[in-house]
């Protein structure tokens, strides 16, 4: 019992402390303002611009850290603060997000992979929720299903995770590529805090797949070890 209690307690550590130390940094920098005054959006434009891509709209939503890429309508959106703002923060995210279109445009492959496997993570996120309270409450699933069924959710989740890392890391290399190569960033302590935004940003996806990696061996060694005992 102490096992399944130290995993959770690790794994929510783990994801809580990275969750803190991207919003402590991202707000630290959104107090910044840069020195060129260039917002999010203007700066998202050029980095896009200077890549070549077209077609990409870019909107604004409410919120904190709420920015993503939407690849399916080709959008680029960005939270309030980032969208108007002009701190370096604001340069960091925008051009991170830009670094996603981009690799839309060039077809970068771990993006196209993690675009194909949302549908089936997303199942699998629903299963490995509400399949413990199934077989707890029901007794529909029994134990060695459910174990099967638990591996089989986590695995797709824990590789959704791992290709997320690459397509993170490339984009945010884009980002600091681009945005020192066309002017954007006007000052080296402005340099400096893009790394900084970026870097914490990625450890999110870090604690991310390795949550997903420690529960799916969680999962997966009782089918293993069951198998070497009938041999």
């Amino acid at each position: 019992m102490l096992l399944p209690i130290l995993l959770f307690l690790g794994t929510m550590g783990l994801s809580f402390w990275a969750s803190m130390r991207v919003k402590s940094v991202y707000r630290k920098y959104a107090a910044e303002p840069s020195l060129t005054g260039l917002t999010g959006a203007q700066a998202a434009a050029r980095v896009m611009q200077d890549a070549g891509v077209e077609g990409v709209t870019i909107e604004s939503c409410p919120g904190e850290l709420t920015d993503h890429y939407d690849p399916s309508h080709r959008r680029l959106v960005l939270s309030e603060g980032n969208y108007s703002g002009t701190s370096i923060a604001a340069l960091a995210v925008a051009a991170h997000e830009a670094g996603h279109a981009i690799q839309h445009a060039r077809a970068y492959a771990p993006l196209h992979l993690r675009m194909a496997a949302v549908g089936a993570t997303q199942i699998a996120s629903q299963l490995v929720m509400w399949l413990p309270l199934i077989g707890m409450f029901t007794g529909f699933v029994n134990t060695h299903t459910g174990i099967i069924l638990m591996a089989a959710g986590w695995g797709i989740i824990m590789l959704f995770n791992l290709v997320t890392l690459p397509v993170e890391f490339d984009a945010s290399a884009r980002a600091k590529a681009a945005l020192r190569h066309s002017g954007i960033l006007a000052a080296m302590h402005e340099e400096d805090g893009v790394n900084r935004v970026l870097n914490a940003a990625a450890w999110t996806y870090v604690a991310a797949f390795i949550t997903s990696l420690a529960y799916f061996i969680w999962h997966l060694l009782p089918l293993l070890m069951g198998r070497r005992d009938e041999e």
